[in-house]
Parts: structure tokens; C-alpha cells; sequence
């Protein structure tokens, strides 16, 4: 983590602002690929991720977009009321968990409200190789939308479909027919609500495997019931044995016992907490590893998932 200044800030609609980041030390920020997000901790001291926004390869600035929850936990809130120009604040170097395929013959974008925010990156970064993609964005009207009159203006936009203001019903259904021809090297890129990423996923699987289709959620589902949960071990590649019970999860069992780790969403989305599997095996809760990953069964979430083995035996890494 390192400490960062507010350099620009402005409100793109009534609920979404905009920060620009820099060095307080005045270095260069570290490069990275779109789709990237960083750990921000705020004025309150709640840490939460937000995907990188602007173009990949502008390492004066990072670029963030805050959504002002009103059922937050302090994090969007405190942002939106205390971050202003100056304001000094403590990031994370830039992680991807959601990123763009290598070898893909085409690229399909398709964001609602803020999920535009990693599919903006991906854009500017397909744009500045040439790649052949297309951006589909939903938002119930242009004034709710981030970004429209950036994308609107960009050296891409003619890449760029708006599908603003036309309900649930039409926007559904022009998604189905710009999705209807993708090609089989096609892969598409959806950020959003979970209902429109099902939506997507859905559409897109008419046409796709399984791997070709990318997802990331800026929340977690609604909590699943927990209550038939068993509990197992939990041992370190250290030769440290812990229990980890019914309603408390491998995070919290490891932060009781004095033995660190990094979080962030608490939630499973962010990848900060994915410890390396040694033995057994995970059940997987989250939303931040890719099917192929889960199937693996080498690493976890471990602010959400849990065993389906007596014991699991990890790396803290």
C-alpha cells in the first residue's frame, strides 16, 4: 500500500464520481492491463476495490469511479463526501482478475451502470492495438450514464452502441441481436447488476463455451444460508493447525488466531484473500476465481469459501 493524492475530481451523474489519483511522492504509478482494479482505503478507513478506468498506459494518474451506495458501510460514501482535490488516500498496487483474452478473434463489451468502469479500459486498450471489438452499454438514461460524452467523443466511438433509456424489455432484446452473430473465436466481457451479467452470460452462451464468456460483479449475491455448514481444518504450509466452524470463515478464523492476511471486499470479488490449495478440497463461493480456476482446485477465496474435505491445507502466499 502507498499513499496516493487526489489530483482531479468531478461528478459524472448525480450518483457517480470521479477521482484522479496520483503518487504523493510524485513517481510514476505502475503500469497495468485493463480490467485491473486497486484496493482504495478511504477518509473512514474502510478499504474497498475499484476498477482502473482510464487508458492502461497512463502511469501519472490512476483513474477511479465511485458509485455512492446508500446501504454502504462508509467506503462509496466517504469518497463521494470527504475525498476533494488534495485529499490524501492509501492504494494498493493494481491486481487483474477480470482481463481480456489473449488470441480472440473479436471482443463484445457490454456494461450496465457502473460496470462500464473495467470495459472502458478495455476499450481504450483494444483500441490502441487495433483489435476488432464492439461496446454495448446500458443505462436507463444518458444522464445516469458515466462516461457517455467521453465515449461519445473518443477516438473509438464509432465501436460504441448506447442503449440508453429504452427499458428493460428493448434493451434485452438488442443485446440478443447484437449477440446473435458472434463468431466461435468471439469472447464477451460483461460488468454489471447480477441479473443483466446472467443476461449476458445467457445470450452469449448460445453461441460460446463456457470460457469464452467473462463476468465481473462489483457485489457479491445475497448471502447464501450458512447454516448446515460443517466445519473442517484448516492447516498452513507453516504446520499450524486451526478449525474453521460453522459461520466464521477462513479470514476471520486466521485474523483471531494473530496469523496476517490481506482483504478487501470481504465478499469474494476481489481476489485480495485467494490463498494457494496444497491439499483437499474447496468449495468455492466466490465470484473472483474463473470456472477454470475453481476446477483446478488450487487456490481460494478465503473470506467465503469453505471445504468440502475434513481438512484443507493452504499457502499463505
Amino acid at each position: 500500500m502507498f499513499t496516493v493524492t487526489v489530483t482531479e475530481t468531478h461528478a459524472e451523474t448525480d450518483s457517480i464520481k470521479v477521482l484522479r489519483l496520483a503518487r504523493a511522492d510524485g513517481a510514476a504509478l505502475a503500469p497495468y492491463e485493463a480490467g485491473a482494479h486497486i484496493d482504495v482505503t478511504g477518509p473512514t478507513g474502510i478499504t474497498r476495490p475499484y476498477s482502473l478506468c482510464g487508458p492502461p498506459g497512463d502511469t501519472g494518474a490512476y483513474t477511479i469511479a465511485v458509485k455512492r451506495e446508500e446501504n454502504s458501510r462508509g467506503g462509496s460514501q466517504a469518497l463521494h463526501d470527504k475525498a476533494e482535490l488534495g485529499t490524501e488516500l492509501t492504494i494498493g498496487e493494481p491486481r487483474r482478475m477480470f482481463g481480456l483474452a489473449p488470441g480472440a478473434g473479436e471482443h463484445h463489451l457490454v456494461a450496465a451502470g457502473i460496470g462500464i468502469t473495467p470495459l472502458l479500459a478495455m476499450a481504450y486498450e483494444l483500441h490502441a492495438h487495433g483489435a476488432e471489438f464492439r461496446l454495448h452499454y446500458v443505462a436507463r438514461g444518458r444522464a445516469e450514464a458515466a462516461f457517455a460524452g467521453l465515449l461519445e467523443e473518443s477516438a473509438f466511438a464509432d465501436h460504441v452502441v448506447c442503449h440508453f433509456g429504452i427499458g428493460r424489455r428493448a434493451a434485452a432484446d438488442a443485446l440478443a441481436k447484437a449477440l446473435a452473430g458472434l463468431s466461435r473465436d468471439a469472447h464477451v466481457y460483461t460488468c454489471g447488476p447480477q441479473d443483466f451479467m446472467k443476461l449476458v452470460g445467457e445470450l452469449a452462451a448460445r453461441r460460446l463455451p463456457e470460457d469464452h464468456i467473462h463476468s465481473e460483479p462489483f457485489h457479491a449475491d445475497p448471502a447464501a444460508d450458512t447454516a448446515a455448514d460443517g466445519g473442517f481444518e484448516l492447516e498452513l504450509d507453516t504446520g499450524e493447525v486451526f478449525t474453521v466452524p460453522p459461520g466464521r470463515s477462513i479470514a476471520e478464523v486466521l485474523e483471531d488466531n494473530g496469523v496476517p492476511l490481506e482483504t478487501s471486499c470481504r465478499e469474494g470479488i476481489c481476489g485480495t484473500c485467494v490463498l494457494r490449495v496444497l491439499e483437499g478440497e474447496p468449495d468455492h463461493r466466490d465470484h473472483c476465481l474463473s470456472a477454470k480456476e475453481k476446477a483446478a482446485g488450487d487456490q481460494i477465496a478465503a473470506c467465503v469459501s469453505r471445504a468440502t474435505t475434513p481438512r484443507l491445507v493452504v499457502e499463505l502466499w
